[in-house]
């Protein structure tokens, strides 16, 4: 890493074509829109979102040290005359303009990932890897939106030899100006599976959302896709007709170009064996998971495709931890012994619930100990919600999970679904089921909370840590997501 600040200011004045008011300082060592992680000298910019506006947090940023604000034009009247600000028509374009600015000139070689599934995991992998064979940037947590893209983009410092970036999307057309922003030499698409389907009504048409990333990819880059997943050839057809000039494949498809030889699969861990465009290579994964094995595959083709070192970036895995929200693994402290916490309370669909339900049956339980599962609703599944939900019985049922707690009007169908053995307790919000979990839980047990965001199941994650004192040992940093 440098010491080099990220930005001279005179370079962001021209990027975003913005006026001057008050002292200002040459450069800045990093951009800023929270005011509550803001570091001294950072530019604060002033986005106005959903629920927030930026503006209303100038002077707690100034106050907290930032060097300057960016700010829209028709709120220049509610700063003092003096202060130090740059002043644009809108900021959230001034923040467009600069991450093109970050990207003109840029050296890195830059990758983009999307995906129903596996996103995050896997830009943190890339991370990882990259960063063993040079000064990597990567978006922070999965700021993949609008916002989040353009952000992380101005963030990259023009002495990173490999940058990574997330996009995650809802609807139609989100992808493709966030992927034309980054123009990426590498895209990956993880999988395609039925997420969002309120909005996209079949998964052809997610793949398609999809596919726009390679839209934005520069003449001469790859497209990574997943050869074992049923949409692989309506994606391949996408990216010949984007003029994309090389497909490669992942998977345990005997033509992938990175395939899957054999894995064994542990509570904590897994070991693989691949071959990597005809490379074979032995390597250990430090997080839990088929997914991620399979992910794995994407990450260490991409890090061949960008010229980094494959047996660098395999040895490097080993490192790999899953996030807070997302596998995270916690060890609950209870009288008369230990039980495990795995933490999937951020997100949930269809393909992460069923993988979810699989790392659990891996887990290690004690003599008598409980594979349990705590499930609330899958969102934005359209008409098809409480059949998905329903079909997760078969999962709970293949993977011997002994006991499933589940809550809100979705899991309704799941919870009818299975047998009376499987059982734990159902109620109609996490607030109310809370109460049956801390109650069940047992020293020995493993219990595993997912569900969508909305449907609120981290409430209970923490009331588990609060009920029994957690191992500092077992935390690890959170990251967050946006969507999918």
């Amino acid at each position: 890493m440098t010491d080099r600040p990220l930005w001279a200011v005179e370079a962001m004045v021209a990027a975003m074509r913005a006026a001057r008011n008050g002292p200002l300082p040459p450069s800045v060592p990093g951009i800023s829109i929270d005011t509550r992680t803001i570091a001294p000298g950072e530019a604060f910019f002033a986005i106005k979102g959903d629920n927030r506006d930026g503006h209303d947090f100038v002077a707690a940023a100034l106050a907290a040290g930032a060097g300057f604000a960016v700010v829209s034009a028709d709120r220049r009247a509610s700063f003092p005359q003096d202060a130090p600000l740059l002043i644009v028509a809108d900021v959230l374009e001034g923040l467009r303009d600069l991450a093109r600015a970050a990207r003109a000139r840029s050296r890195a070689k830059v990758v983009a990932v999307t995906g129903s599934v596996g996103k995050t995991g896997t830009k943190e992998a890339l991370r990882l890897t990259l960063a063993c064979n040079g000064e990597t940037h990567a978006s922070l947590a999965s700021y993949n939106n609008h916002w989040g893209v353009p952000l992380s983009l101005a963030r990259c410092p023009e002495s990173a030899r490999y940058a990574v970036f997330e996009l995650g999307m809802n609807h139609a057309g989100e992808i493709e100006p966030l992927t034309r922003l980054v123009r990426p030499q590498v895209a990956i698409i993880t999988t395609v599976e039925p997420v969002h389907l309120e909005f996209f009504g079949s998964l052809e048409a997610i793949a398609d959302a999809k596919a726009e990333i390679f839209l934005g990819l520069e003449r001469g880059g790859a497209a990574v896709i997943n050869r074992d997943n049923p949409q692989f050839a309506r994606l391949e057809r996408s990216a010949q007709n984007a003029d994309v000039e090389r497909i490669v494949s992942f998977g345990e498809h005997a033509r992938a170009d990175a395939r899957l030889i054999k894995c064994s699969l542990q509570s904590d861990t897994s070991t693989v064996q691949a071959r990597i465009f005809g490379a074979d290579v032995t390597y250990k994964l430090g997080a839990p998971g088929r997914h991620l094995v399979l992910n794995s595959l994407a990450v260490l083709a991409t890090a061949v495709l960008v010229g980094a070192d494959l047996a660098l970036a395999a040895l490097a895995l080993v490192d790999l931890q899953p996030a807070s929200g997302r596998g995270a693994r916690l060890t609950l402290d209870m009288p008369g012994g230990k039980a495990l916490l795995i933490d999937e309370s951020y997100n949930a669909n269809p393909a992460s619930m069923r993988a979810a339900l699989a790392l659990l049956s891996h887990a290690n339980v004690g003599p008598l100990g409980r594979r349990i599962a705590v499930l609330g609703d899958m969102l934005e599944l359209g008409p098809r919600g409480g059949e998905l939900h329903r079909e997760l019985a078969m999962a709970v049922l293949a993977h011997d999970i002994d006991l499933v707690f589940c809550c809100g009007p979705l899991m309704r169908a799941l919870w009818e679904a299975l047998p009376s053995r499987r059982k734990g307790g159902y109620a109609e919000t996490s607030a109310a089921l809370e109460s049956h979990v801390l109650a069940a839980v047992q020293p020995g047990d493993a219990v595993m909370v997912k569900g969508s965001l909305g449907s609120r199941m981290a409430p209970i994650v923490k009331a588990l840590q609060s009920r029994y004192r957690r191992e500092a040992s077992d935390l690890v940093p959170a990251q967050a997501s946006t969507n999918g």
